[in-house]
This record gives C-alpha cells, structure tokens and sequence, in this order.
C-alpha cells in the first residue's frame, strides 16, 4: 500500500489528524493496535478548550459537540469548607471551556472517517513496526488476519499513546525523557447521576483532593484522591460515595445524588516529556510524546494543539511546498508543552494532599488558595491557563 501520511494510533490525536488532513486532500491511513470498541471504551477526559473545540469544527464533526455539549463559564475552588468561583469571562475576556466526553470526541470522528471511506486498521495488535523514518522512505509494517501487510509512506504521525510503538521505535539516544511521579492516584467514578453542581467543583481538603465533575446532565464523573496502594477492589460504591461527602462542603453534600457505578478505575497521576519530537520523517503527538496529571483537563487538548501544529506544517508541505512548519514543528510544540506541563503541576501540587509533609502543608496551600481567590491577578492566572493559552 502507499499514502502519504502513516497515522499509528486511532485516539482523538489519530483521528483529528486524519481528518485534517483528509479535509486538505492528504491521503492517510490509520492503524490501531485495539479493536473500535475498545477505543470507544476507554473513560478519558471531558473538558475541551476553544481549540479543541475549534478543530471539531474544523474537521466538519462539531454538530453533536455543540447540540450535547455543555459550555462552562467557571470552575469552583473549594477548601476551608468553602467554595469560591473563578470566572472564566469575566477574567480572560469571554473565554470558556466546553465539557464533551473524550469518547464522543473519538465517536465523532470514527463517524466522520467510516462516512468519508477513509482507511482504518484495526486489532494490529503489537505486530506494527515503523522502518526508515530517519531517510527519505519510510515504511509501516503490520500483521493482519495472518497476513503481514507493508505501507510506503511519506511521513508517519506517532499518535499511539505512552505506551505505543511510536516512541519505542526511536533510538535510545536520539530521544531525552523527563518525568515526574505523583504518590497518589485518582480513583474516579461514572454514575448515571446528576451533576452535584453545573460547574466543576475542585476539593482541597485535609482528606486529600476530590473533584466532581460530569460527561453531561444527567451522568456525573467523581474522583477521589487515593494513594497508589489501593486497588479498586477494595472500593465499594457505597464505601466511594461515603468518602466523597466527607470532602464536600454541605451545600454539595446535600445535593449529592448517588447511583450504581457504570465504572470504576484508579488512574496513577505523572508529568512526563519527550524531547524532541520530531525524528526524521517521524512526528509524535499527544499522549506518545507527553503526559500530564489530569488535574488541569490538559491531556486531550495538548493532542489536539499538537495536531493542529502537525496538519498546518503537512499541509504547508504539500501545498507550497515548504518545510517550514514541520522544521519548526517540536520547538513549536514543546513551547505549549511545558506551559501545560507546569500549570497541570502547580495545580495539582496545590489541591492534592501530599504523604509526610505534615499540616504545614495543608496550611500553606489553604493560604495559596486564600491569595488565589482574592487576588484578581492570580485569579487571572488561573483562568488564561484553564481555558487555554494561545497557540
């Protein structure tokens, strides 16, 4: 087979892609180590900034995303037992965020590809392997059916994950990683439940971190932080929810609708870069080539930045024939990078209760917040970096 541009991963990333550039008459093809179910089935992030929402519209699938959607005008901080507001337009200038579950983001766009006849593989498994990247003709290679299979392409688009293929295959000296390991985790939970609020309320409390959350209306997304011993299995809904009143303020705690879990997980929370991320005719996005806690709702619109840079300078390869914007590709992203890298730190560093460094902490960050919400330019700060800064 030949196309231009070799997309491995059929995630957000992998799939905005892909209809970017099918949108510029690029062909491409995008092959997935997991079945379309399985994609569907991953419970990821919900909140998406004006430019992830931007190229849903720019892809021709921002329809149901603005029907279903809900926009979000704040986020409310609680701690010493009291929640206070930060307002997104009235400190940015009119920005907000829009909450819009990942997987009908990733539903969107399989829609969206299938209709257009775009080329999907799935169920590769771990048979995919990238050749050549580092010359002027790489190669794809997979095994499919029992049948091995090769895709001569121009450029590949690692789009596959932290754990995929696409960074493995760059040589160890080629590729600087940085990475930063929280002692806690997140264990969250899906419940076909009202929201207990219709903004985000995020919970600093002497029982550590909590955050209620929502996919929509009527089905709410709760997270408790655990430490990285406890195993789900110990965690009955009932034994969840008890929890959670105690790190909710009584209003909150009143208005808690509880339900049967549709899921349960406990995600590990780390900070993690991969420098560059460009090699060759390889170029990695999203989650292949950075990680982020998911306290400041920054993974999912990280990718989507990435991917804008990635399509613009592909685009820009094919339409005028220059390199510019693949050149400049990693140094463009990486700026973007490490300021989501550094908000989704401080943030989490602030409303998470950290083992053995005794109440002093609790009080300092109880003073932060104090300074944060009574100070219009910390305030300020918070917001720009929430809704997203620009590209």
């Amino acid at each position: 087979m030949r196309t231009q541009v070799a997309i491995i991963g059929a995630g957000p990333s992998g799939l905005l892609l892909g209809q970017l550039l099918h949108k510029a008459g690029i062909s491409n093809i995008i092959l997935e180590r997991h079945s379309g179910e399985y994609v569907l089935g991953r419970i990821r992030a919900g909140v998406l900034e004006q430019i992830a929402v931007d190229l849903m519209d720019e892809c021709g699938v921002g329809e149901r995303m603005h029907r279903e959607g809900l926009v979000h005008r704040g986020i409310e901080l609680l701690f010493a037992g009291e929640r206070h507001r930060i307002d997104f337009p009235g400190l940015t200038g009119g920005k907000t965020v829009m909450v819009y579950g990942q997987t009908e983001v990733t539903r969107d766009l399989m829609a969206a590809r299938a209709a257009a006849g775009l080329p999907t593989v799935y169920d590769t498994g771990d048979s995919v392997s990238l050749h050549g990247f580092d010359g002027g003709s790489p190669v794809v290679r997979y095994r499919k059916d029992g049948q091995e299979h090769e895709i001569q392409c121009d450029f590949i688009a690692g789009c596959d994950g932290y754990h995929g293929v696409s960074r493995a295959s760059v040589p160890p000296g080629a590729i600087r990683e940085f990475e930063k390991v929280y002692p806690f985790g997140w264990l969250g939970l899906l419940a076909d439940t009202p929201p207990v609020f219709h903004e985000l309320i995020y919970a600093n409390t002497d029982r550590g971190f909590a955050l209620c959350s929502m996919r929509s209306a009527t089905r709410s997304r709760y997270y408790l932080q655990v430490p990285l011993t406890d195993k789900v299995e110990q965690w009955s809904d009932d034994a969840f929810w008890k929890e959670l009143r105690l790190r909710l303020d009584p209003e909150a705690r009143d208005r808690l609708v509880t339900g049967t879990s549709l899921e349960k997980s406990i995600a590990p929370l780390r900070s993690f870069v991969a420098e560059p991320m460009r090699f060759g005719r390889l170029f990695l996005a999203g989650d292949a080539a950075h990680i982020v806690p998911p306290t400041g709702a920054k993974g999912l619109n990280l990718a989507a930045s990435d991917v804008k840079y990635l399509a613009s300078g592909l685009i820009e390869h094919y339409q005028e024939r220059s390199g510019a914007g693949l050149d400049h590709y990693s140094d463009r992203a990486l700026r973007r990078v490490w300021k989501a890298e550094r908000f989704s730190w401080w943030f989490t560093s602030l409303m998470h209760k950290f083992p053995d460094e005794g109440p002093i902490a609790q009080k300092l960050q109880e003073a932060e917040l104090d300074y944060l919400v009574h100070s219009q330019a910390a305030a300020t700060a918070l917001a720009e970096n929430y809704v997203g800064l620009p590209l």
